[in-house]
């Protein structure tokens, strides 16, 4: 199994979620100095990280963003995942100073509904050739 990498943050996401791979397309185009890899929450290297961290290893109730071995999820992931994107993100992140129950209680609403309002595909979206590398297996 591939370890996760020491250079840079992995995005844990939810393959068949249409939302959830818009806003992996939405971070690929704007992370120009590359800092995130992604895997599937669908992943064999996904399923380790959150069994590791005590989450069961189907679980698609949240993305995450896994961190210098830290694994934050829900709210926690998206706050510092638009922290780390920089510029005018960085002002997504004072969001942070909304208690974290009601960050998530919103952010579990929308992961409720995610499917009957985005849609879901068949199957894990596939990389662009150019963005490949940044995908774990």
């Amino acid at each position: 199994m591939q370890p996760a990498p020491k250079d840079g943050a992995v995005v844990l996401f939810d393959g068949v979620c249409n939302l959830c791979n818009g806003w992996v397309r939405f971070l690929l185009r704007r992370d120009a100095a590359c800092c995130f890899r992604f895997a599937s929450l669908q992943s064999a290297f996904a399923a380790e990280m959150l069994r590791k961290h005590g989450f069961p290893s189907n679980y698609l109730g949240s993305m995450f963003l896994l961190e210098d071995e830290v694994l934050y999820a829900k709210s926690d992931a998206a706050l510092r995942i638009a922290r780390r994107l920089g510029g005018a993100w960085r002002v997504v992140a004072l969001l942070g100073a909304v208690p974290r129950p009601l960050r998530d209680a919103i952010y579990d609403w929308v992961a409720r509904n995610r499917y009957r309002w985005f849609g879901k595909s068949e199957a894990c979206m596939l990389p662009r050739k150019e963005d490949a590398l940044r995908f774990l297996p």
